[in-house]
């Protein structure tokens, strides 16, 4: 008997496309949900990770114009005050309001320095916000997904225990595909919540570095100019 149930059994189809075909419409809504789910982090981890690439490249080629000897005003007016750059963008913040803070003798409006740097404060937390965009959903992601996954596998389980007990059979060809269709949906719900967990863990670390150089250069050019008003 047990030789018949496992020359049965070798004879089921575990192909990932016949596991999915044969199971139950919940549990395949569940793994197309986890599948979509994986697509999505993947798409959002590629997108954040050349936009990052994108913003320390911009920000190395700024710091070198910086920090090459120009005087500001003439960087400024070079730049624009709407520069594509995010480092860029933070220095226009400053220098437009520096601007805006000379009288027309030529003397400068008292709280200067305080409007300054708020002006550029404004414009990190404004590039800060769009670096973080989509991190969120890749921590969602990360912590439901093995969840989803979950109930689909208990789903999945209780549907194959009604069909024992509706066939009154225990054999292993009867036994294993229910089984092995439930494990799949938490090995997608796995496979959806690893990768998006690395994905937001590095992607954030990255984020972070890049608005703390933001907000170091913020200090030092509030400083260089602080020098300026207090000669």
């Amino acid at each position: 008997m047990e030789t018949e149930a496992l020359a049965a059994a070798s004879q089921v189809d575990f192909s990932m496309w016949a596991l999915f075909a044969r199971a139950s419409l919940l549990v395949k809504l569940v793994m197309l949900m986890l599948i979509a789910a994986s697509v999505w982090s993947w798409t959002i981890a590629i997108r954040k990770a050349l936009s990052y690439r994108k913003a320390r490249a911009e920000a190395e080629r700024f710091d070198a114009a910086f920090w090459s000897g120009e005087p500001l005003d003439d960087l400024y007016r070079k730049l624009g005050p709407e520069p594509s750059g995010r480092a860029a963008s933070v220095f226009a913040a400053g220098m437009a309001e520096w601007q805006r803070s000379h009288r027309n003798d030529g003397r400068m409006i008292p709280g200067a320095q305080a409007r300054i740097e708020r002006s550029m404060d404004v414009t990190i937390a404004r590039e800060a916000e769009d670096l973080e965009s989509g991190l969120p959903i890749l921590a969602t992601i990360g912590s439901v997904a093995p969840f989803i996954g979950l109930f689909g596998t208990v789903w999945g389980i209780m549907t194959a225990f009604i069909d024992i007990a509706e066939q009154q059979n225990t054999n292993l060809a009867v036994v294993a595909p229910g089984i092995a269709e439930a494990l799949l949906a938490t090995g997608l719900g796995l496979l959806a919540a690893i990768p998006a967990v690395i994905f937001y863990n590095k992607l954030s670390a990255d984020q972070g570095r890049i608005v703390g150089e933001y907000e170091a250069f913020a200090d030092e050019f509030s400083t260089i100019l602080s020098r300026q008003l207090d000669s």
